[in-house]
């Protein structure tokens, strides 16, 4: 059984930071791609960040220069730090990872995604 728990959400004032974490337990073999995704109320879920096992990230425009992924390979966790945050940025975030549980046939790669977790920027 393989799960993604994320924390660090919350209310932050526009032009604040907040540090997401999502962390993932349970049987793995392997991690390849770690991304956040995130949803506003009435519009469909977007990709904001990714990072490859090998460090090669990609980058929504509408958060490049403000926000950075980043991941810790032995920790199976991945963080997404949100630097000077705007009201559009009001979302629920979901963390998504692509990962081969442990047993699995060296091709069997299956995406799981956290339960979400909310961020709000007030003006």
């Amino acid at each position: 059984q393989v799960q993604l728990v994320e924390s660090g959400g919350g209310l932050v004032q526009a032009g604040g930071s907040l540090r997401l974490s999502c962390k993932a337990a349970g049987s793995i073999f392997s991690i390849h791609v770690m991304s956040w995704y995130r949803q506003a109320p009435g519009m469909p879920r977007e990709l904001v960040a990714s990072i490859t096992s090998d460090g090669t990230i990609n980058y929504a425009d509408s958060v490049k220069g403000r926000f950075t992924i980043s991941r810790d390979n032995p920790k199976n966790t991945v963080y997404l730090q949100q630097n000077s945050l705007k009201p559009e940025d009001t979302a629920v975030y979901y963390c998504n990872a692509d990962i081969s549980p442990d047993g699995s046939r060296w091709w069997e790669v299956y995406g799981y995604w956290g339960q979400g977790t909310q961020v709000t920027v007030s003006s």
